[in-house]
Order: structure tokens, then sequence, then C-alpha cells
């Protein structure tokens, strides 16, 4: 930017304020566009790469050889833990990482729900379901990032595969698991190579290498540090790929979880029909946290014998649910929810006895102060302050941490920026 243009700056965003308005340009673009004078494209706005990893326990850093995770936190910020939502389920969390937004107030409330108002049903593999945008309230990074005219790119993450606020990321790609890391990784890298004019500033992906390996043979297995290491390959990777193109010292890395995980074991489940006839109701989710919809005039039988029914079941009518959990007012939240305490899971005694293998790994959804469902928040680039530790803050805070980043205007949200501001320069 020449002297001139700073000296003209105020000036010339004044002039295209004016213009704009004159042309009914959203709010929205005239903030971006003053961003862009302010501040400069290339001077004030660094890329962002918001990596998520599926089922990261905040002290699995200490489990395996992470030598390209630890470079990242010896050259940024890390925080002691990062917080989830509840409950600790992966697309709840991941989407209020995107939005700042508790999932009564995003819509996500779970991985499997029944909205009454539309008489659906969503679950993960339901890609009908993931691709509507009904389901995805609230406004996610990307969509605020579009909507001020700054490029977003998605190799994977909940709510990117769907017009949401009928807008997606410039680029983005429909979730296939199998997808190897290596391709996520080598496409983050091609976004990177655009000319800058096509260039995207947002760009998230995604690992699942984790919650599969813990899920499957539990927390300290061999696969699961097997699965530490690829995880950590795969960033070293995109690391490399960085600083080969000059870009390292340019882009803001940051690095997420979505949840924690604990051990369980098929010596702790709680068999529902042991104590209800699930022919009387609609069990949309199971385990650990049960979405229980009674038949119609059951609700009041099906709570009270549920009630102080195990000694390892909490259950709660919708609107007296913990107030801390704010998990109270969506439709998509089932008149009665049923909590196992840690490690216990929830099904039937059909299920249990036809699936032999199954509770016998880890699994996560639980409490979120649970001291197992913690995850991780690791950040460096040249926004982020070096060799520094802050202490645990909720997921909820990140979206604030992003739009500052990137230097948009964020969406309402529930999030602070005075709880993240100690990581910037």
């Amino acid at each position: 930017m020449t002297a001139a243009h700073r000296r003209g700056g105020s000036v010339s965003i004044r002039a295209a304020l004016v213009g704009m308005r004159g042309r009914g340009v959203t709010v929205a673009a005239v903030l971006a566009l003053g961003f862009t004078l302010g501040c400069g494209t290339s001077e004030g706005r660094r890329p962002v790469l918001l990596i998520g990893i599926d089922a990261f326990t905040w002290d699995l850093l200490n489990r395996a050889e992470t030598p390209n995770l630890d470079a990242i936190v010896s050259r940024g910020v890390r925080a002691e833990w990062l917080v989830p939502v509840f409950p600790t389920k992966t697309f709840p969390n991941h989407y209020s990482i995107a939005t700042g937004l508790y999932p009564e107030q995003h819509g996500i409330v779970a991985n499997n729900m029944l909205d009454p108002d539309i008489d659906e049903r969503f679950s993960l593999g339901n890609r009908a379901a993931v691709e509507d945008g009904r389901w995805w309230e609230g406004e996610p990074v990307w969509v605020t990032a579009e909507k001020a005219g700054v490029r977003a790119a998605a190799f994977f993450w909940p709510g990117t595969e769907t017009a949401i606020q009928g807008i997606r990321p410039t680029f983005w790609r429909p979730y296939e698991h199998a997808t190897p890391n290596d391709e996520r990784v080598d496409q983050v890298l091609a976004w990177m190579d655009l000319p800058s004019a096509e260039r995207p500033w947002l760009v998230t992906t995604y690992f699942a290498d984790v919650d599969d390996a813990t899920h499957r043979f539990g927390m300290s297995a061999p696969e699961t540090e097997a699965a530490i290491r690829e995880v950590d390959r795969a960033i070293g990777r995109l690391v490399r790929g960085l600083e080969a193109r000059g870009l390292l010292d340019d882009v803001n890395l940051v690095v997420v979880s979505d949840h924690g995980m604990t051990p369980t074991s098929r010596e702790r489940v709680i068999f529902l029909d042991d104590y209800i006839d699930v022919a009387n109701v609609d069990v949309i989710d199971w385990t650990p946290v049960a979405a229980i919809r009674p038949d119609s005039g059951r609700e009041d039988e099906v709570f009270g014998r549920l009630t102080d029914a195990h000694p390892h079941l909490s259950v709660f009518r919708k609107a007296e649910l913990p107030e801390r959990w704010r998990y109270r007012n969506h439709r998509r939240i089932q008149p009665i929810i049923a909590v196992a305490d840690e490690g216990w899971e929830i099904t039937t005694r059909k299920y249990f006895e036809e699936r032999t293998t199954t509770f016998t790994g880890a699994t996560h959804g639980y409490d979120n102060a649970l001291p197992s469902m913690r995850a991780i928040f690791l950040a460096a680039g040249p926004s982020f302050r070096r060799g520094v530790v802050v202490r645990p803050f909720q997921n909820i805070h990140v979206y604030e941490l992003l739009c500052r980043v990137l230097r948009i205007e964020p969406a309402a949200n529930a999030g602070s920026f005075d709880s993240v501001a100690a990581m910037l320069r």
C-alpha cells in the first residue's frame, strides 16, 4: 500500500461506503471492503487453516510421539484444554466451534435427531438430511466469511456440505470417510497454490483416525497410538508443504478437537428395556445420552419408571436439564433425556446380545465437565503469540477468534473475544 493510499484510505472508504449503500450492497460487503481498503488484504489479513481432529483428548499429546503437533505448540499457543459443549458428540461440537453457539441455539443437538416440526430424522449417514439446510441454524464462520466477500474452502467439516442461509464455501467436498489423509492435505495445499485473487482465506479439514481407533480398540491400544501418529504425520505433511511454498509464516494454523474419550466395558451397560417397554417410546439417540420421546400420554409413566431406575443413570425432563449444559430450549431436544455416568452405556438386551464386540473400546457424549471429555486447542502463525499456554476456555469462543483473525464481522453468537484475546499478538 503506498503512502498516498494510506493518507487517503479513510476518504476512499467513506466514498466507497456511500456509493455501495446507494447500490443496495449488504453491510457485510461494506465491512469487507472497509477491511480491504483500510488494511490491504496482503497486510491486514492472513489465511486461516482450521484443522479438526476427532476425539483427540486433551492429554493424548503425551501418549504418543507427535513431533509435528509439538512443533506447532513450540512456535505458537495452546490452551491447557478446550471445553466442549454438551452433549460431547462430534456434530454438535464441530458446529459449535464453527458458529460460537450452543447446540440449543444452532439446532445440531445430537448426532441423531428428530425434528417434530418437519417430522424428519437426521443421522450422520443420512446424506439427504446432512445436506438439508433446514437442520443447520446459526451462522458458521465460512458463511460469515463468504458474506463478507472472503473466500472459504472445506475439505470436510460438519455443515460445509449444505447451503446454510443459501451459502456454501467457494470450494467444498462431500464427506467420504475413506478419503486418504494425504489427499485431504494435498487438496488444501492446492488451494494455497491458487493465485491470490482466487485463493481461499479460510480452509477447513478434518481427520477421523483417532476417533475410529479409540471407539474400536480403546484408549491405550497400539492401534490408537498408531492413529495419533498418523494424524501427526498428516499435519507434518501440511506444514512442510506450506514451508516449501514459503507460506508457513503467512498462514495461521488452528488445530482443535471436538471432544475427548473414555473407556467403556461390557460390564458397564444399562439396559433400558429392564425398566420400560421400549415399544412405548421412540429413542431418537441411544448412548450415552438417550433422547427419549414417549408415546402420547406416556411421558409421566416413562419418566417415573426411569427415575432412580439405575444407580449410574440420571434422568431429566427437558425443562429440568442442568442449566450449565445450555441444553433445554430447542424443539429437537426430546422430552426425556437419560444420561449415563462416565464409562457407562445405554442399550437394550437384544442389541447387546446380538453384538458381542460392542462396548469394549471407548466412547464420548458424557457430561462436558468431565476431564476425559476435554479437547485440544493449538494455534501458530503471524496472528498468534509464541510459547504461550492459556487457561482452558469453552469451544464456543473459537468462532470469535477466527473472525478476528480473518478480519470479518462476526454474526451474533454466544462466545466472547475477551476469552481468547490473550492468544493474539
